[in-house]
């Protein structure tokens, strides 16, 4: 049965017999130096089974649609095509899928009615933050990149200033009459109502006593940074020199993103917590809440206003080791037996060793957490320094006072430094040993401790936004571009934690490089052929499919023709 003709060639079914089975052939037959050349396209199955499933009729019925669109993979595989443009579709179709369903673009597109601009303020937010996920570099890199080789419907229009002013408009601060539950450092702005509105579209699920984990970073700024958040202060980026601003994030119990805060270089981090936690409770309209965070934030007049019974917040908190003394004197120095929680690393995929034990002062409620193996890493780290340091002193090197590692094992003798045997021996007690303060009596030691590891999760947030995506070093001058860039930011995190929850969720755990790089392989070609165009796509390469299925996004078909 001939399906197509042409002046090149001509396809066809043919039952091709193999012992005692039929099997269903699609062939090529074409001329070339005056000879007929035939090749199988493809095997279809056998023939009875086809039959049997009521399948044969129905691909008779699509054979010329079928043999057409075999013809045009085939002859853009030999290069008798003509290729119009090729576009990157993987990015743009899963993650869009993400921003829909998570009511990211609904929320946005609510928030701007009554607001006339003369651009889609959805969609230059929208590629901002697809942006961040996959082509690092500034914002002025943005249109020129992914006009250029990314399928993106809804941004034709877009020029870099749209980009500019959506950011600011997610940073541009709220009315006086809203400013209702703005901390003493940072006013209420337009991205406080997107996470509101968000987190209300899921109430359901943080509505009562919840973990909630909260940590801070400081990124500096090329340049004077705003008018408000560009100030010097405590800098993690270990740049003093550079005006800085300090950001907060916040996640679930689940390690979702909450929110995100953001306030002046030089506001330290003790000081945030009792806002942070009050602007939270009343924001989410949330009864009670257990706060998680390092002990970059505890202070004894932090923890005093949290045991405030009118607040309502249960808190596990670090504590400093050091500058504690109730700590050096009395928690670290107990005795009592340390309970394992998990054991010694077998395989690398193992979670890393650790132990606990509780410690009461008084009404004081303390967990002291061992890794091993930080402890025996801690000491080769020490054992280096002391050894460098030796080295050093020999050759008369006072500048090593000036260094807070090494400082703290030497003693001096007049105008002689040597090293305090006592100091490096001291040291020792805290190896591989954190500290944590909680009122959570309900929990035992080993969840007060699994639950402040989850902290982690946080850190690992800030791992991303600084390296994957890119949030520093910031240029913008605008206080209100500077919010909106960096909440872009955010909204990239929510995303990618998304994607991880469905990968996770269909048993999948794979390198989040490696799906960004197969996202990226999946191409949307338009060709030309015998006088019609054609839409190709690329094959689902490496991890892409599992992701596509695992978020429920349905590929376009390996050909389609455009209509005139």
């Amino acid at each position: 049965m001939v399906t197509q003709r042409s002046t090149e060639a001509i396809m066809f079914f043919r039952r091709k017999k193999s012992g005692d089975r039929v099997y269903l052939q699609v062939v090529e037959n074409r001329w070339e130096n005056g000879r007929s050349k035939q090749r199988v396209i493809a095997t279809l199955g056998r023939l009875d089974r086809l039959q049997e499933k009521g399948q044969f009729d129905a691909l008779l019925a699509s054979g010329a649609k079928f043999s057409e669109s075999v013809m045009v993979l085939s002859a853009h595989r030999q290069g008798e095509t003509l290729t119009t443009t090729t576009r990157r579709m993987g990015p743009a179709l899963l993650f869009e899928r993400l921003w829909q369903e998570l009511g990211i673009a609904k929320v946005i597109n609510r928030l701007l009615a009554g607001r006339r601009f003369e651009f889609p303020v959805e969609r230059a937010i929208w590629l901002t933050v697809l942006h961040r996920l996959f082509a690092s570099g500034s914002d002025r890199s943005c249109l020129r990149v992914w006009r250029r080789d990314y399928e993106i419907p809804g941004t034709e229009t877009l020029a870099l200033h749209c980009l500019y002013r959506a950011m600011a408009w997610l940073g541009e601060k709220l009315s006086k009459d809203q400013q209702q539950h703005a901390t003493p450092f940072a006013a209420r702005c337009t991205k406080d109502w997107l996470e509101e509105a968000l987190l209300e579209r899921r109430r359901d699920l943080f509505s009562k006593l919840e973990l909630v984990f909260f940590d801070t970073t400081s990124i500096y700024f090329e340049g004077q940074g705003g008018d408000e958040l560009g100030q010097y202060g405590h800098s993690k980026d270990h740049r003093p020199d550079r005006k800085q601003m300090v950001v907060g994030v916040v996640l679930d119990g689940e390690g979702r993103p909450l929110c995100c805060e953001l306030w002046p270089g030089n506001v330290t981090d003790v000081k945030t917590l009792i806002p942070i936690v009050d602007r939270l409770r009343k924001r989410f309209r949330i009864d009670s809440i257990c706060i998680v965070a390092d002990r970059g934030m505890i202070s004894q007049d932090t923890i005093e206003k949290l045991q405030d019974k009118a607040r309502n917040v249960r808190f596990i908190l670090g504590a400093r080791l050091r500058n504690v003394n109730e700590i050096r004197r009395d928690v670290l120095s107990r005795g009592g037996r340390y309970r394992e929680v998990y054991p010694a690393k077998r395989k690398s995929s193992d979670p890393s060793p650790l132990k606990v034990k509780e410690v009461r002062v008084e009404d004081r409620r303390y967990v002291v957490c061992l890794n091993e193996d930080q402890a025996q890493k801690d000491g080769l780290d020490r054992q280096r320094i002391v050894a460098n340091l030796r080295e050093q002193l020999k050759q008369g090197a006072k500048s090593l006072v000036g260094n807070k590692g090494y400082r703290k094992f030497l003693r001096s003798r007049g105008k002689q430094f040597e090293i305090d045997e006592g100091k490096v021996k001291s040291d020792t007690r805290f190896d591989g040993k954190w500290v944590l303060r909680t009122d959570m009596n309900e929990l035992s030691a080993a969840e007060v401790a699994l639950k402040y590891k989850q902290l982690w999760m946080v850190e690992e947030m800030f791992r991303t936004a600084k390296t994957l995506l890119e949030t520093r070093p910031i240029y913008h001058k605008c206080d209100e571009t500077i919010r909106g860039h960096v909440f872009c930011s955010f909204l990239a995190l929510m995303l990618r934690k998304e994607l991880q929850n469905r990968l996770e969720a269909a048993g999948h755990q794979f390198e989040w490089q490696q799906v960004l790089a197969d996202l990226e392989s999946l191409e949307s070609i338009e060709v030309e052929h015998q006088g019609k165009r054609f839409l190709l796509r690329t094959e689902a390469r490496g991890t892409s499919g599992a992701v596509f299925r695992a978020v429920g996004v349905a590929l376009p078909p390996t050909v389609q023709q455009i209509k005139e």
